[in-house]
This record gives C-alpha cells, structure tokens and sequence, in this order.
C-alpha cells in the first residue's frame, strides 16, 4: 500500500480518537492504537499486516515503542505516533496492552507438509532458545504463538531483505531461510 494510501485509511480510522500526544489518560492514549490493533485485541481486516499486541510481552512492547519513536525502526503509520507520546508514556503503554488477554484470532491450522518444514526450520535455526518453549516469549522476546500469520510472514521476510533492521540477530537468522520457509513457519505459528 502506498504512503499516501495508508495515510487516508488511517486518518479515517482515527477519526474522533484524540492524537496520542492530546489524550490525558493511558487509556485515552490507547485508543488510538484500536484503530489498527483492534478493541478487542484482533486486528480489524486491512490490506496491510498487523501484529496483536494485547497480551504481548511488556519488555518487548516498550522496545518497539522506543524503536519507532527513535527511528531504529520505521513504519508509516507507528512512527508518527511513537514520535508524538511523550518518552514517559512508552512504559504506561506497554504495560497496558501486556495486561489484557491474548485474543484468539481463529487462524487455520498449518497443513502437515508446512508443520513438518517449519518444525526443520526450528531445528535448525532454534527459534525457542529466544522465543521460549510453546513459543509464548519472555521479558524482552515476542510471543509469536498465535500471532497474525500475515504479520509474522511480512516481518519475517522485512527481516530477511533488511527493510526491518532493529534486531540484526534476526535478520541473520532470516537471510538463511527461503521464502517457503518463512511462508510455512508464520502458518504453522499463527495457527499455535
């Protein structure tokens, strides 16, 4: 999707919500990330992927915060709302959206022949010694169990060509996979 494009649909979902550095509250301040992360936690449908946040971990959350609003990492529609909270808002933020529950996004489960090639892709590159057993996270390292499917492909290949580059580790670990590697490993991961 073009900037431009982006721009539109997301000032139309932003509609009536006060800009992140208006708003008073956490909550208030929050509710500009519904727009996109959903009110319940799921995404609404859009033509571009986005990650769930409630339930994600806090140390992790505030990292990409600091990443958008520092620039380390780019996004048209985070990095200029990073760049309008305050630094002091970062940590509220992040704990707010750790605190709810993960939602259940209903993703198809992967097909046996992509559960195969994604656990070889894990074998060989162990994603679990960062991303934790059941691949729930820890601290600082997303839970990716369960995740947009969509989401996880597109950073994971953003990792791969370097478009994201605010976690070099990953973006070794993504230029040794084939695209059919990435492809089965976010299905069989968003289906967890």
């Amino acid at each position: 999707m073009g900037a431009f494009r982006l721009a539109i649909v997301v000032a139309a979902a932003l509609a009536g919500v006060p800009a992140a550095g208006n708003a008073q509250s956490i909550e208030e301040k929050a509710q500009i990330c519904a727009a996109c992360h959903g009110d319940s936690g799921i995404p609404p449908e859009q033509s571009f992927p986005v990650p769930v946040i409630w339930g994600q971990k806090l140390g992790y959350l505030f990292f990409q915060l600091r990443d958008f609003k520092s620039g380390a990492r780019k996004n048209d529609v985070m990095s200029p709302i990073a760049e309008g909270l305050d630094q002091k808002d970062l940590m509220p933020l992040a704990t707010y959206f750790s605190k709810k529950a993960w939602p259940d996004l209903q993703q198809k489960q992967a097909s046996a022949d992509a559960v195969t090639q994604a656990q070889r892709v894990n074998t060989s590159v162990v994603c679990t010694s960062c991303h934790q057993e059941g691949f729930q996270g820890d601290g600082t390292q997303p839970r990716l169990a369960g995740q947009s499917a969509p989401y996880l492909q597109k950073t994971m290949l953003d990792f791969r060509t370097g478009d994201r580059a605010n976690n070099p580790g990953m973006s070794g670990f993504m230029r040794g996979l084939t695209e059919q590697d990435i492809a089965a490993l976010a299905t069989w991961l968003g289906g967890m």
